[in-house]
């Protein structure tokens, strides 16, 4: 069996004719070194395949470089863009990506946390509001920064990035009335997470003040083939929406495949449709979904920068308005 061996900075300043302070002045940015002692370091390291030992220097300085990423439903598109775009923005800045499951809500998810603050990770950040609140409160009590992104929590010190769902909705319901659309529906997930819940209460309140009656229709996960249910339920009504904003796009590709091919509907001309998350399915020819675009790489980089200045004690909330996105799915977009 083969033994890993790491080569020490004391054997390449050995090799090189060179202290050991020379050595870690010579990788580390903008430290003072002679060309000449950098050459030297430089050939005795990739002579002895020297690497930096950046966890212990991290850890010299009470940093390890590691930041939580807590994520559920991390598989769907929108999560798995995002997750793609933090960590990228992490490794531009050097930092490391741990990578935390919480689809599940019982002690394992508890469990890997604790493992995770054993190796010392700097910072988390919550992508989802499904973890419990009892997660955030593990992280602030083992002394790590915290980026809280669509949840509907306070912390102190933290930075809070939450989508304008409620005036998102807003401008769905007005692209349908000026669609000409009178029977109006929202379609959700049984999931209830604080951004779900806010674009099915901005819709219900728009459309209550227009004078209109909203359908709300719950079910399952916020996946396709719930999509597909609550497609069922709406289209069997006796008076049939003629227009539907679902909560994701998921489910709304699931609702137009659905209207389509079940019920033989013609989107748009029967049925208008607007998704949400801006997920590559939606330019797709069959779909032409109009939908909100969540700006995943303007989070990532807020997050990211505001986790590489130094710590501060007050809260600071973040609010982004989606863009509109038009496709074919709505008449007149």
């Amino acid at each position: 069996m083969n033994q890993k061996i790491f080569v020490s900075a004391k054997e390449v300043a050995d090799r090189a004719g060179v202290s050991r302070s020379a050595v870690s002045r010579t990788f580390t940015p903008g430290a003072s070194v002679s060309e000449e002692t950098r050459r030297r370091v430089i050939e005795a390291a990739e002579a002895l395949g020297y690497h930096v030992n950046h966890l212990a220097r991290g850890l010299m300085r009470n940093e390890s470089g590691l930041v939580c990423l807590i994520v559920s439903e991390m598989d769907t598109p929108y999560r798995s863009s995002l997750i793609r775009a933090i960590s990228h923005q992490l490794q531009a800045v050097s930092k490391i990506a741990m990578l935390i499951n919480t689809d599940r809500s019982d002690k394992s998810v508890d469990d890997a946390l604790r493992l995770a603050i054993s190796y010392r990770a700097d910072a988390s950040i919550i992508l989802s509001g499904m973890p419990d609140k009892s997660i955030t409160d593990l992280c602030v009590k083992s002394g790590q920064r915290l980026v809280l992104i669509n949840r509907d929590e306070e912390r102190e010190g933290a930075l809070m990035i939450n989508l304008n769902d409620r005036e998102a909705a807003h401008r769905a319901f007005i692209a349908f009335q000026r669609a000409g659309c009178r029977r109006v529906a929202f379609a959700n997930s049984d999931v209830g997470t604080p951004s779900l819940m806010a674009r099915e209460e901005g819709f219900v309140a728009a459309a209550i003040e227009a004078g209109v009656e909203v359908i709300v229709e719950r079910f399952g996960p916020t996946r396709y083939q719930s999509g597909v249910i609550l497609a069922q339920r709406l289209l069997t009504r006796e008076a049939r929406p003629d227009a539907i904003f679902c909560a994701n796009d998921l489910l709304a590709c699931g609702v137009m495949d659905t209207a389509r091919h079940q019920f033989k509907l013609t989107v748009p001309d029967d049925i208008c449709v607007i998704g949400f998350d801006y997920i590559e399915q939606c330019s797709w020819s069959s779909y032409d979904l109009t939908t909100f675009a969540q700006p995943v790489d303007q989070i990532a980089k807020e997050a990211v920068s505001w986790l590489t200045h130094p710590a501060k004690t007050d809260s600071i909330a973040s609010q982004i308005s989606p863009e509109l996105v038009w496709r074919g799915s709505v008449r007149g977009g």
